[in-house]
């Protein structure tokens, strides 16, 4: 049985409903890193250049993992986004029932600790508690990664 091989690319495919699929992002292991890759793959949107994409099938291939993705529309921003480019790693908490409402903003030392919150059902939430996750996101556009979430008791 063979090993298999490393991760070492992650692309993102646009999937137009056709059987066509076009490249819109790319990714090699020694520019993003392992844990960057795995923290994307959790995400169930992606924005990037002013656009919604829905992730709608995560697949490997060899090296290379791939991730198909459905447009959805134009990203509307919320009025107090924050570009987060070149500021390291951070992480919103935001209210999709509340037009996007920030909770909180957080900054984090590695993609790994990422990969924890993505990972979970519920989160905490810095001065809100613990919160039901029910989407998450990486913006490529601002550089950073959004978790959606609401309270416990919210239908």
């Amino acid at each position: 049985m063979k090993e298999s091989d490393p991760m070492d690319r992650l692309t993102y495919y646009v999937d137009h409903g056709d059987g066509r699929y076009e490249p819109l992002l790319a990714y090699r292991g020694h520019d993003a890193g392992i844990d960057e890759m795995y923290a994307r793959q959790l995400c169930t949107y992606l924005i990037a250049g002013s656009a919604q994409y829905e992730l709608i099938s995560n697949e490997m291939s060899d090296g290379e993992e791939i991730l198909l993705v459905r447009p959805t529309g134009s990203n509307e921003p919320y009025e107090n986004e924050v570009n987060y480019r070149g500021r390291g790693i951070h992480v919103e908490f935001r209210k999709p029932n509340e037009r996007g409402r920030l909770l909180a903003a957080m900054p984090y030392r590695t993609h790994y600790e990422v990969i924890r919150l993505l990972l979970k059902d519920i989160v905490q939430v810095p001065e809100h508690g613990s919160m039901l996750t029910t989407s998450t996101e990486v913006d490529e556009d601002r550089g950073c990664y959004v978790i959606y979430v609401r309270r416990m008791d919210e239908a």
